[in-house]
């Protein structure tokens, strides 16, 4: 038994351990097939990004362009708005998980998630290591954005 399969929902935020508890309940074969079903709920990108995707910051670490813009609200609510193209299922599927598993999340929660979390899905056998590692990337850029958020609203307040 994985270390990951022993955390209690108390160490993840609720949406992300029913996630993992989700993929970890399957068969290591229809994991996949889960992944794909998340690739189908990416959110189409609100207007203010699709037209201006020079906000958005592109995932070096994924193989396919994939690209991120994080808002953090003045009540340190995250909201993560991700791109992947259609052509990329499994990049596509961590993203959406990403974005649906952070929903609503304050900055502190997003900012506790394990880095190791994309290892927490169970998919090691199913996706190749760097498709692991580009959601690992998407995380860390995220939690990157959230920190540099949290900043900027720190100067703000003090100044």
């Amino acid at each position: 038994m994985e270390y990951w399969e022993e955390m209690t929902d108390t160490d993840l935020a609720p949406a992300l351990a029913e996630i993992r508890d989700d993929f970890l309940e399957l068969e290591e074969k229809d994991r996949l097939q889960l992944l794909l079903e998340f690739a189908n709920e990416l959110p189409e990108l609100p207007e203010r990004y699709a037209s201006h995707p020079d906000l958005l910051e592109r995932v070096e670490e994924c193989q396919s362009p994939v690209y991120l813009f994080v808002e953090v609200d003045d009540d340190t609510v995250v909201h993560l708005f991700a791109t992947a193209p259609k052509e990329a299922p499994t990049t596509r599927g961590f993203a959406s998980i990403l974005v649906q598993g952070l929903a609503g999340l304050n900055a502190e929660q997003v900012l506790s998630v394990p880095d190791d979390y994309p290892q927490m899905l169970g998919l090691a056998r199913a996706v190749s290591p760097l498709r692991v590692r580009g959601m690992s990337g998407m995380l860390g850029r995220t939690k990157r954005q959230v920190t540099e958020h949290l900043a900027k609203l720190t100067a703000r307040s003090a100044g």
